[in-house]
């Protein structure tokens, strides 16, 4: 089950990242034997995926095939380390929405470059490029402009078709034996054939074994610097989509707990091999191992064989393969990057608050326009100055009851909050008995206890009642030390602290 739905994904993602379906093949089966042994879940599928396509796309496009191979071994390596220094936790640390803003964004480069493809065309340098260029596309098929663009337009919009109405078919076990993909790419290669359509059709080799690339290690000092940032952006990538898929399973199994650390060390030993022979990069994906799931799958039988089933199926009918539509293959990847558009995703991260959602929506577009690692980058740093903002927010809440004034600071008092904190106490009226409320204060530092101490001694000598319980301020976070006895010393001790 888990090959049928592998399959024509393979070739897809290989398409998509401008490489020969083979790689994509070749990644497959890595992914389900290699990968496969060493995961330690029985259920976690790898392979090629839809979200590391662009970034394979962008290094082929920017510095060639050659470069591939050593940035996918360099990534593997990456992710070995990862899961030796057991940093898998860290990759749960990212905030949602810099991941759902990630999926969506590589969802629209997907959706946007290949629908290029779906139409006979070739994509453009960047995602921004593919959006610009789509309406003059469009307007070409609606107006029947050549035969080249409609045949393929009409194949791809079969595939799409074909995908959506057996995903509604009430029968699941029906669904299940034969997946949506493999059945969309059946009918319309069957369509494609039958009316004799001139059309792109997928390229393979008469032996599998043509499209490896062995490993050019003398190679790394061409690309420098450049190498070793893709192979970072390679693992880091694949690394949360591999996690992501990990956390999505331990939610669907109740009682099943993946080992992140070994799924890294299983990952980075997978993309080490497929770097050295020169396929696609591999990670682990929720669609496969969701139907592997689904299919009955108990141990990790399922995973390695649906490699070796990748592995038979390429080596004995290679022919049968190359009758398949490339647009076929692309109208399957537009639908899974309008999948990866979760806009639901949106809607909950919105009920956290708009920042959260800004956070979304800004990552996603950010990689649309610019790239991967620029959009993750910006929304990590976002989630970062929201974080700041939140753990650095002031608020003063100022009481007057019968001739008494309190303030109570509620939050943390840093040197951010100082103009706020100065402008309330500056403009205090010096004929009220002031208390100043310390209780919900959860952090002090030495600009902003400067600040309270430098306008105490202005308000007394300006002749003002002032109350400020500096023990209570010292016992909070000076607890380690012993406590002052008088206010005055309490006062001494948290300067000394603040400064220290």
């Amino acid at each position: 089950m888990v090959f049928l739905v592998a399959l024509p994904l393979c070739m897809g993602v290989a398409i998509a990242s401008g490489m020969p379906p083979a790689t994509g093949l070749i990644a497959g089966i890595i992914g389900g034997i290699a990968v496969g042994m060493m995961s330690s879940s029985p259920f976690q599928v790898s392979g090629p995926t839809v979200g590391l396509a662009m970034i394979v796309w962008d290094i082929v496009h920017k510095h060639g095939v050659g470069a591939l191979g050593l940035i996918v071994f360099f990534a593997g390596l990456l992710q070995f380390c990862f899961g030796a220094l057991r940093l898998g936790r860290i990759f749960r640390a990212v905030s949602p929405a810099v991941v759902q803003g990630m999926l969506s964004g590589i969802g629209l480069l997907i959706l946007f470059s290949q629908f290029q493809v779906m139409l006979d065309a070739k994509p453009k340098g960047s995602g921004l490029d593919n959006l610009i260029a789509l309406p003059e596309l469009l307007f070409k098929v609606l107006t029947l402009n050549d035969g080249v663009h409609e045949a393929a337009a009409l194949v791809g919009i079969l595939t799409i078709a074909t995908i959506l109405a057996w995903e509604k078919l009430p029968v699941e076990k029906l669904r299940c034996a034969l997946p949506p993909t493999l059945l969309a790419i059946i009918i319309s290669t069957v369509a494609a054939t039958a009316l004799g359509l001139n059309l792109h059709r997928v390229q393979l080799p008469e032996s599998i074994w043509l499209a490896l690339t062995p490993l050019e290690l003398s190679a790394v000092g061409k690309y420098g610097w450049t190498l070793l940032q893709q192979a970072f952006v390679v693992a880091l990538v694949g690394s949360a989509e591999t996690l992501l898929t990990a956390n999505a399973l331990d939610r669907m199994l109740p009682g099943h707990k993946s080992k992140y650390d070994q799924e890294l060390i299983a990952q980075g030993v997978g993309n080490t091999i497929c770097g050295a022979i020169g396929a696609l990069p591999v990670a682990s994906v929720i669609v496969r191992s969701s139907v592997n799931v689904k299919a009955g799958a108990r141990t990790k039988a399922s995973t390695i064989l649906h490699g070796v089933w990748l592995l038979l199926f390429t080596l004995c009918f290679p022919n049968l393969l190359s009758l398949i539509p490339a647009a076929s293959l692309a109208a399957v990847l537009v639908y899974a990057g309008y999948k990866l558009i979760d806009l639901q995703a949106a809607k909950r991260l919105a009920e956290h608050g708009r920042a959260e959602l800004l956070i979304f929506i800004v990552t996603a577009l950010a990689i649309l326009t610019t790239d991967l690692l620029t959009g993750v980058l910006l929304g990590v740093a976002m989630s970062a100055a929201k974080l700041l903002y939140v753990f650095c927010k002031l608020d003063i809440v100022k009481t007057q009851t019968n001739g008494r004034t309190t303030l109570q600071l509620i939050g943390a008092a840093t040197f951010l909050s100082l103009p706020k904190l100065a402008d309330i106490l500056d403009n205090l009226p010096v004929d009220t008995e002031l208390h100043v409320d310390f209780s919900r204060l959860t952090y002090l530092d030495h600009a902003s206890l400067d600040l309270l101490m430098k306008w105490e001694e202005q308000y007394k000598n300006e002749g003002g009642t002032l109350t400020i319980d500096w023990g209570s301020l010292q016992a909070k976070f000076n607890s380690k030390t012993p406590q002052a006895s008088t206010s005055e010393q309490a006062r001494d001790s948290l300067q000394n602290v603040t400064e220290g």
